[in-house]
């Protein structure tokens, strides 16, 4: 998922609260029941309708309170709901509010932001978050919270595609980095394996490596070839290797997506899974059917290591389609990368080995 960070801008305040939850809000304690210093991040579930035998949401002191309003329909447009937090920062120096929601990406359903000051004025508004891919997702905005007090989110219809929304405050530091490195938005997310892809607009070359984008775009896949994604490429000379980088959205997390090359079936790509205690997961599980599967509910990396004698000159096809068992998801920003020897490759060559012994 891409990080984004607003700047400021202004719009008029106006809405009417028809109903509202209790807010939900807790002292941090230990094990032994002992008061534990204020956590910096939070869950909110903004699923209406509570899983059975769920425990009583509660949020950190900085989480004022959560409420539902519904707004009804103007001009002839649709109704919308907006999800209401009331936020206090826990300290002075804390400026910066990471807000990761998870909902289904639907197409014209998707969700937007706006914080609001105490005085009613819109201060930050963002534009519609996801993709509009109709599969569960997850995205994430970077709110500058001096002067804030509420965060609006705001979907078409009655609420039901959002799921949850986490929050953490955010410190920043000075980064080094190498001048020669391809300029990156590195914000690391609490539970992320990997910094978002990055996709280059012009092929390049860099010690011999050879980097091509294929397609930035988001396509839709399926675990079968007919509902797989393909691609042309053309090389004029086999490389020693090549590897195939995209992002897929929604995999089953025990099944990646499969790559096909020149009609040979290369075998699952490797994803690279944030951390488990990441809330983008979700469970899914059958009658009869004993464990659990699940699901990852936003972008992570995956790659493929191609053989060169899986190759050809001229025109070369690949096929990615979705991880058996999973009934759909989505990839973008697939690229490739070929590795031709470099007139300061680093290699050794090995005797051949003899048959007779040791």
């Amino acid at each position: 998922m891409f990080l984004r960070v607003f700047a400021s801008a202004v719009f008029l305040f106006a809405a009417s609260v028809a109903r509202s939850q209790d807010a939900f809000t807790s002292d941090a304690v230990d094990a032994n029941g002992n008061q534990t210093s204020t956590p910096h991040s939070a869950w909110i579930d903004l699923r209406q309708h509570a899983a059975a035998g769920a425990n009583p949401q509660s949020a950190p002191p900085w989480v004022e309170a959560v409420s539902l309003v519904p707004m009804p329909p103007k001009n002839e447009g649709v109704a919308r709901t907006v999800f209401r937090i009331r936020v206090t920062r826990p300290r002075p120096d804390l400026q910066l509010l990471m807000l990761r929601l998870f909902f289904d990406d639907k197409p014209g359903q998707q969700p937007t932001i706006t914080a609001w000051d105490e005085s009613g004025s819109s201060v930050i508004r963002s534009g519609a978050l996801g993709s509009g891919i109709d599969l569960p997702s997850s995205d994430t905005v970077i709110l500058p919270m001096l002067g804030i007090s509420a965060i609006d989110v705001e979907v078409p219809g009655d609420g039901a595609t959002m799921r949850g929304a986490f929050m953490d405050w955010m410190v920043s530091r000075n980064v080094a980095h190498p001048l020669s490195a391809q300029s990156r938005d590195v914000m690391p997310e609490p539970f992320s394996a990997a910094a978002p892809l990055q996709v280059p607009e012009q092929d390049s070359e860099t010690f011999g490596t050879v980097t091509a984008t294929l397609a930035p775009e988001t396509i839709r896949i399926a675990a079968s070839v007919q509902h797989g994604a393909a691609f042309q490429f053309g090389i004029e000379s086999l490389p020693l290797m090549a590897l195939i980088t995209f992002e897929v959205s929604t995999p089953r997390a025990d099944s990646a997506p499969e790559v096909y090359l020149n009609g040979e079936n290369l075998g699952p790509a490797s994803m690279t899974l944030p951390d488990l205690a990441d809330p983008g997961y979700r469970g899914e599980s059958e009658r009869l059917v004993s464990g659990m599967r699940f699901y990852y509910t936003g972008w992570v990396r995956a790659q493929k290591l191609v053989p060169a004698a899986s190759l050809k000159v001229g025109t070369n096809d690949l096929l990615v389609i979705g991880g058996p068992g999973t009934p759909v998801s989505a990839i973008r920003g697939t690229q490739i990368q070929l590795k031709y020897l470099w007139d300061k490759s680093d290699y050794l060559l090995q005797p051949t080995p003899s048959t007779g012994g040791f």
